[in-house]
C-alpha cells in the first residue's frame, strides 16, 4: 500500500512537471491541444494539460534581419547588375506567422527577390544607382502588404550593393571624369572672365582718375595764367600811370631799368668774357643821364656844382668791347 502511494505521488509529480512550461523572453510559444492550435503562451511560467497539450513553435517576436543573397537583374536598358539587399522583419501575431506559411524566412526571402527584379528591372541603370530609396520605398510598401496576412511587420528593406558590369563601370567612370574636366574648364573660364571685367574696370578708373587730374590741373594752370595776366595787367596800369604822369622821364626809368638788367644778365654769364653791344652804346648812356635827371629832381639840389657826366667816357660808339 505505501509503495503504491509513493508511486502514484511521483506520477502526480511527473504530470505536473510535464505541464510546466517557461517560455523566454522574446519568444512565445504556440499551444496545440490535441494538433489544434489553441492559443500562444508569452515569456512566463505557463501550464498545459500534458498529453493532451503541447508546444507547437516557438515563435521569435524580436525584430531579425534576413540577408537577401546576390542576384542578377536585368535592367530596363538592358544592363546586368548584381544587387544585394536586407530584410528587417517582426513578427507581431505568432499564431499566423506560425500556422499561415509553411517557412516563414524562406517565404519572405523568395517574395523580397522577385518584387526586387520586379522593381529594378523596370528601371534603367542610371535610375538604379541614382535612387536607391526609392527603390527601398517601393520593395517596403510591395513586401510589407504581401506579409500582412502572415501576421508579420516588414520595417525596412535596404539595397546593400549594386555592382554593375566592368565595361560599365569603366565608362562611368570616363564619364565622371569627363564631367569633372567640363566643370573644371568652366571654372576656369569663369575665373578669367572676372579678371577680365575686374582689370578693365580698373583701366576705366585709371583712366578716368587719370582725366580728373588733368581737368584739375589745366584748371590750376588756367588760374594761375589768368592771375599772373592779372598781375601783368595791374603792373602794366601803374606803369602806365607812371609814364602818364612823368612823361618821358619815367619812359627813360624804365627803359634804363630794363637796359641795364640785359647787360648785368649777359656780365654774368660764366661762359662770356668779351660782350658785343648790338646798339648804339650813346642810347645806354642817355638812358643812364635820364635816370639821373630823374633822381635829382626827386631828391631837389644836393649839390649844384657837380658836373654831368661826360659824354663819351670809356664807351665806343658801336660795336665796342666792354
Amino acid at each position: 500500500m505505501g509503495f503504491f502511494l509513493v508511486s502514484l505521488l511521483a506520477l502526480v509529480v511527473v504530470f505536473l512537471a510535464m505541464g510546466v512550461r517557461v517560455v523566454r523572453q522574446g519568444y512565445v510559444y504556440t499551444i496545440e491541444r490535441l494538433g489544434r492550435f489553441t492559443h500562444a503562451a508569452g515569456p512566463g511560467l505557463s501550464i498545459i494539460i500534458p498529453f493532451v497539450d503541447r508546444v507547437g513553435q516557438q515563435v521569435n517576436m524580436m525584430e531579425q534581419v534576413l540577408d537577401v543573397p546576390g542576384q542578377e537583374i536585368i535592367t530596363r536598358d538592358n544592363a546586368m547588375v548584381g544587387v544585394d539587399a536586407v530584410v528587417f522583419f517582426q513578427v507581431l501575431d505568432a499564431g499566423r506567422a506560425a500556422y499561415e506559411v509553411s517557412n516563414l524566412y524562406m517565404a519572405i526571402m523568395q517574395l523580397v527577390t522577385t518584387n526586387l527584379r520586379t522593381v529594378m528591372g523596370s528601371m534603367d541603370l542610371d535610375e538604379t544607382l541614382s535612387k536607391r530609396d526609392e527603390i527601398n520605398a517601393r520593395l517596403l510598401s510591395v513586401v510589407d502588404h504581401a506579409t500582412a496576412p502572415w501576421g508579420v511587420k516588414i520595417t525596412r528593406v535596404e539595397i546593400k550593393d549594386i555592382r554593375p558590369p566592368a565595361d560599365i563601370s569603366n565608362a562611368m567612370a570616363r564619364q565622371m571624369k569627363a564631367e569633372r574636366e567640363k566643370r573644371a574648364q568652366i571654372l576656369e573660364a569663369e575665373g578669367s572672365k572676372s579678371a577680365a571685367i575686374l582689370k578693365a574696370e580698373g583701366e576705366k578708373q585709371a583712366q578716368i582718375l587719370e582725366a580728373e587730374g588733368r581737368r584739375e590741373a589745366a584748371f590750376r594752370d588756367a588760374e594761375a595764367r589768368e592771375r599772373a595776366a592779372a598781375a601783368e595787367a595791374e603792373a602794366t596800369r601803374v606803369v602806365s600811370e607812371a609814364i602818364a604822369t612823368s612823361g618821358t622821364q619815367a619812359l627813360n626809368y624804365f627803359v634804363a631799368q630794363k637796359y641795364t638788367e640785359a647787360v648785368a644778365g649777359f656780365a654774368s654769364s660764366p661762359n662770356a668774357k668779351t660782350i658785343l653791344f648790338p646798339v648804339e652804346a650813346t642810347q645806354l648812356i642817355g638812358s643812364l643821364g635820364g635816370v639821373g635827371q630823374l633822381v635829382r629832381e626827386a631828391l631837389g639840389p644836393v649839390g649844384a656844382d657837380t658836373p654831368p657826366p661826360a659824354a663819351g667816357i670809356g664807351v665806343p660808339r658801336s660795336g665796342g668791347r666792354v
